[in-house]
């Protein structure tokens, strides 16, 4: 049964170990977590409907509930508060694109605002109702989750795009074939949010990112049905897939996509491997992918978010003994871990492997096998579960996300971590900030920050102390010239920074677009752009 105020399924849990419990105690400070609203109490609060009753949707109080803030750190802290200012009036489940747009058309008749939900999981605001005169529908895509053609000779599935992560690929499977889209959310996310946020899975370096994935489909719009046919390329103008792609809903509610999709490979291996000290971790990554060798996944740790890992792993005498081997090869204090994934035929994976060793040679790294890495494949989409155990411990966390040219990786990560460990001194709160790079390009690489700190005496605190950490990361991003987003979108939370990234005439654009589709604001307001 999925949380109704957390991540996830309601069996899976996370604990920190006693050595990583003292680790924050020292490092932070010992806290007390505050206290949760019953779901309840939550459904007590909300109000009598504004929508008329239709068969398709459900003025039920937990389906509003449930439908009313997504799993960023703000709606985490509204979740477990109960203090939700505002819910949808209703919630949709519609069954395929047809009633998508006869909802959209009743939205249009009757002066509705639409909010189109994928998995729930936005961490930027994407999908939380904002007060408004008019009454609020959430369009849940959750039924639109069939794999409608599949044209094995273009290597191209149709699929509904409620269908999320698990989902796809199950859809696939029986036919071998992959999408090969693994974001940290891919247990819930959905493929329609996938396009509308322009996600990017952590094997994109063999699969793509989403823009290299979607290929065409349909979008219902206010407006009637957006058809996007696939080619395999064009120079016919501007490309209708940009528009929809990284929209948020604006313009349109993506029904179903057509994506490219892979024969499922034969084998996947994820090696893990130390590197002495950040400066040669760094060159050796991007060696790698400026080489262009054929592999799936490169992650880079830095030495705190290496040191923080090994600690949050548990295992201690293992651990110990990593350690003594690694000192003994001269891999020691301020290392870094890097974890590298391979996939393809045996060939394919020996060849990589090959070069990759003769790559990493040249800077001084320690292999370790795959090990830490089948570890690393077993556990990577647990680690959103950890909000929940260190929320009980009194310690909230939340990550952040960017991407810059090469030369700036660098200054910018030192930078933004610095930002975070001293945004709360004005309360002589300690902050513990750690980054990875989590794709690489051969032009630069998207650095990916998390950061935990001590909730306060009451959720108001807590969540002004948020705002103070956002801020200051957010700063650091527009100051080294980073995109406000490399993966999560724009949402509320990131649309007061995203003119710095597209300047005037390029939010002139942004806004032209939106009042072609939706003179009248009704859909999604106040996300991507700032209404």
């Amino acid at each position: 049964m999925r949380q109704w105020n957390s991540w996830g399924d309601s069996e899976t849990k996370m604990a920190i170990n006693a050595k990583a419990a003292q680790f924050l105690q020292e490092l932070i400070g010992q806290s007390t977590a505050l206290a949760d609203a019953t779901l309840a109490e939550v459904m007590a609060k909300v109000p009598v409907t504004r929508l008329p009753k239709h068969p398709l949707i459900s003025i039920d109080a937990e389906d509003r509930v449930r439908h009313a803030r997504g799993q960023s750190l703000p709606d985490w802290l509204a979740w477990r508060s109960g203090e939700i200012p505002v819910f949808p009036d209703g919630v949709a489940f519609p069954t395929n694109s047809q009633q998508v747009a006869e909802l959209l058309a009743l939205a249009k008749t009757h002066n509705w605002v639409v909010i189109p939900y994928g998995g729930g999981t936005s961490v930027v605001g994407h999908i939380n109702p904002i007060a408004d005169e008019r009454p609020i529908l959430t369009l849940s895509l959750a039924r639109l989750n069939q794999l409608i053609a599949l044209d094995e000779a273009s290597q191209l599935a149709t699929i509904g795009a409620g269908a999320n992560g698990p989902q796809v690929e199950a859809l696939l499977k029986p036919h071998g074939y992959t999408l090969g889209h693994y974001p940290q959310s891919f247990e819930l996310s959905t493929l329609g949010g996938w396009i509308a946020s322009r996600s990017s899975g952590q094997q994109s370096l063999h699969y793509g990112r989403i823009e290299q994935l979607f290929a065409g489909g349909r979008v219902e719009t206010l407006e009637g049905t957006l058809d996007i046919p696939t080619m395999p390329a064009s120079s016919a103008g501007p490309d209708i897939r940009e528009i929809i792609m990284g929209s948020e809903g604006r313009f349109g509610v993506i029904t179903e996509a057509v994506v490219r999709v892979s024969r499922t490979p034969n084998k996947e291996v994820f090696c893990v491997y130390f590197v002495p000290d950040w400066a040669k971790a760094k060159a050796a990554v991007r060696e790698l992918v400026q080489q262009k060798i054929p592999l799936s996944m490169v992650r880079l740790s830095n030495g705190e978010e290496t040191r923080t890992q090994l600690i949050l792993a548990g295992h201690a005498l293992a651990i110990a003994g990593l350690e003594k081997v690694l000192n003994w090869r001269g891999v020691g204090a301020g290392k870094c871990m890097l974890t590298i994934g391979f996939t393809g035929s045996d060939q394919r994976i020996k060849f990589a492997r090959n070069e990759v060793t003769r790559i990493l040679k040249e800077f001084d790294c320690v292999a370790t096998g795959q090990v830490l890495g089948k570890r690393w494949a077993q556990n990577r989409f647990r680690a959103p579960y950890l909000r929940e155990a260190l929320w009980y411990l009194g310690y909230a966390v939340d990550t952040l996300e960017t991407a810059v040219d090469w030369h700036k990786v660098t200054p910018y990560m030192t930078d933004v971590e610095q930002a975070l460990r001293f945004a709360l001194q004005d309360e002589n709160e300690h902050v513990l900030a750690f980054s990875h790079l989590s794709h690489v390009y051969g032009q630069g690489s998207s650095i990916y920050t998390t950061y935990v700190y001590r909730v306060a005496g009451n959720y108001q605190q807590t969540y002004a102390r948020w705002q103070k950490l956002k801020a200051a990361a957010s700063a650091q991003i527009i100051k080294h010239g980073g995109t406000i987003s490399h993966q999560h979108g724009v949402g509320q939370d990131h649309a007061p920074y995203l003119p710095a990234e597209k300047g005037v005439l390029g939010m002139s654009v942004l806004k032209t677009l939106a009042s072609h589709f939706d003179v009248d604001k009704r859909l999604n307001p106040h996300k991507l752009l700032e209404d």
